[in-house]
């Protein structure tokens, strides 16, 4: 019989605290509570001492947050769930980083889809290492800058600066990168406007997301088109053009 996945939960809200442990008697027979912490002292602590393989950690706590936690294991041998209330800017660093989270108020189908998921890449360490690396590290900075892709053999960190333009195909999508450089990457256009959206990068067609910065010019016949820096025609659809205009106009600022 496989040894249960020892879990702590770290969360200033007690009523959080016995809301998780009680979805996790019911619904997730993989993991084992071991230990619970209502900040990132007592956190600490405990996944010193206990050594889990998962932890459910709250993004925000008195004295500190969970990403403040996260910061004492730089070599970390756990898997962590984030636990958070609307938190724009912590949501946007999260997703970045393909980390995984539950928003509360915690909805239960979510929170076992989430479990599954991480339960999903065992046995071993923590596959997504370079994931919580990248986090810290978009924490750090005004708006996160390392978007973590997945690749066939893995995950690939990319800087917003380095993406020329994004193209869907079909549930998939192709990121054209400079030096050349392409990936295709099992996600929708649409989840990566959402993310890249407040970062310069325009829609300007159902199947095309640019990054304002590489483009070159804007070729008013034959329908409108965008001539990127990398040599790439991208088409404007009719409805976009003068927001397109507008948004390069302000750029030119």
């Amino acid at each position: 019989m496989t040894k249960p996945i020892k879990t702590l939960i770290v969360d200033d809200e007690d009523d959080a605290v016995n809301f998780i442990r009680s979805i996790i008697l019911e619904y997730c027979p993989k993991l084992e509570v071991i230990g619970t912490a209502g900040n990132v002292k007592e956190g600490v602590r405990l996944i010193t001492d206990c050594q889990p393989e998962l932890v459910f950690l709250d993004v925000e706590m008195p004295h500190g947050s969970g990403f403040d936690l996260l910061a004492h294991f730089p070599e970390k041998q756990f898997d962590v769930i984030f636990i958070t209330a609307f938190n724009q800017y912590a949501i946007k660093a999260i997703k970045f980083s393909a980390v995984d989270y539950i928003l509360k108020p915690i909805n239960i189908s979510e929170f076992i889809e989430a479990v599954d998921k991480v339960t999903g890449k065992r046995p071993g360490a923590p596959e997504h290492e370079k994931n919580y690396v990248g986090l810290l590290e978009n924490l750090r900075s005004a708006m996160p800058m390392k978007l973590a892709i997945p690749t066939s053999d893995g995950m690939e960190y990319l800087n917003t600066r380095e993406i020329i333009r994004i193209e869907a195909d079909r549930s998939y999508c192709w990121f054209y990168l400079t030096e050349k450089r392409k990936h295709l990457v099992s996600k929708n256009l649409k989840e990566y406007q959402d993310l890249l959206s407040d970062r310069n990068f325009f829609r300007p067609h159902n199947s095309h997301l640019v990054n304002l910065e590489f483009v070159k010019k804007y070729v008013r016949h034959e329908g409108g088109y965008i001539e990127m820096t990398d040599g790439s025609q991208v088409p404007v659809s009719r409805i976009k053009r003068d927001l397109f205009l507008e948004q390069m106009g302000k750029m030119s600022r």
